[in-house]
């Protein structure tokens, strides 16, 4: 049995990358927060199709919430195939209003979450065959994006994460990131907002959150010889001046 942690598995990109995890052949922990009330139908439909699938709630803003979701799916699961932390918290604020309480927010899900749950959950990786830990970055870690700045700061740090696992925790346990660009806007975004984003794009669309699932379930299963690294999944706008 091979079995895949997915945090922030409830919407969006989790979800989409829970259901290729199992179509992948994973049995599934998954965690939500805010979207929790959508778990249980993500589960009784990956158990359909024939996975087992167990769910996990917790704060990640909080040390306690952090660590107690580690020490849970600890006790249930004596090793973990993959570590795949897709949840994060992306706000848009101008930099001189972002208070301190929402720098540290922003900071604690998308940075320290990502840090401390791999660090609580080492033994359940070492203990597997052929574990891979997959960090959701963003282009905005490496691109500034005005009024994102707390955003872009904890995207950066979650890269540099990645490239300092990949290497501390081998040969064993390899670590990934994949860097999605413009996929799924956010809801408030304008016709004129979309277009101005697309007219950046080469490939001249949206990404999907199935694009992005799809790279993770490449980077766990198909790329024995890859750590270390950051999969743009961004239609190639990272490419483009």
């Amino acid at each position: 049995m091979s079995v895949a942690f997915v945090t922030g598995s409830a919407i969006r990109i989790g979800r989409a990358t829970a259901r290729a995890l199992a179509e992948a052949g994973f049995d599934l922990a998954l965690h939500a927060h805010g979207s929790a009330d959508k778990l249980a139908p993500l589960k009784a439909e990956l158990e359909q199709r024939g996975r087992t699938v167990h769910c996990f709630t917790g704060d990640l803003a909080t040390e306690d919430g952090v660590s107690a979701l580690a020490r849970a799916v600890a006790n249930r699961f004596p090793a973990l195939d993959a570590l795949v932390h897709n949840a994060g918290i992306f706000e848009r604020v101008a930099f001189g209003d972002i208070t301190r309480a929402q720098y540290r927010r922003t900071m604690a899900i998308n940075l320290d979450a990502p840090f401390f749950l791999t660090q609580g959950l080492l033994p359940q990786l070492r203990a597997a065959p052929s574990p891979c830990v997959v960090h959701v970055t963003d282009i905005g870690g490496e691109r500034a994006l005005s009024h994102y700045a707390h955003y872009g700061v904890s995207k950066a740090g979650l890269l540099m994460l990645t490239r300092q696992l990949a290497v501390e925790l081998a040969p064993h346990v390899r670590v990934n990131a994949v860097s999605p660009g413009t996929v799924a806007f956010p809801e408030d975004f304008t016709p004129e907002q979309r277009a101005s984003v697309l007219r950046r794009v080469p490939l001249a669309r949206e990404g999907t959150v199935e694009d992005i699932a799809r790279a993770v379930v490449f980077l766990v299963t198909a790329a024995p010889y890859v750590t270390g690294q950051v999969l743009a999944v961004d239609g190639g706008r990272s490419a483009a001046l």
